[in-house]
């Protein structure tokens, strides 16, 4: 009976992208280590991060550069309000009682 090849594929570590935000006189925004964009409108942008959920509150806000293969998102507006939240936006689905009352 001959042997058969088996391939064991290992998974390598994913390098995780450093997370930083830089502001120029609260109108442009470059953050790194952005994973997905959960949300956006010209009030509201709301970012999955290696950091956690970041909402960036403000006027006229458009992205300017998105680059989800290396993270980085640029954001150009009125900015307001940078804060950040734990929740899981995006990685799980919200439960039955969070899309109801939207």
């Amino acid at each position: 009976m001959p042997l058969e090849e088996r391939r064991i594929q290992i998974k390598q570590p994913i390098t995780q992208i450093s997370h930083s935000l830089s502001m120029e006189n609260r109108e442009k925004l470059s953050i790194t280590g952005v994973e997905d964009v959960a949300n956006f409108t010209e009030e509201v942008v709301v970012l999955i991060s290696n950091m956690g959920v970041l909402t960036i509150k403000g006027n006229g806000l458009h992205i300017n550069k998105l680059n989800v293969e290396s993270g980085e998102i640029i954001i150009e507006g009125n900015i307001n309000v940078c804060e950040y939240s734990d929740r899981d936006i995006g990685k799980r689905g919200a439960g039955f009682f969070s899309k109801l009352f939207k």
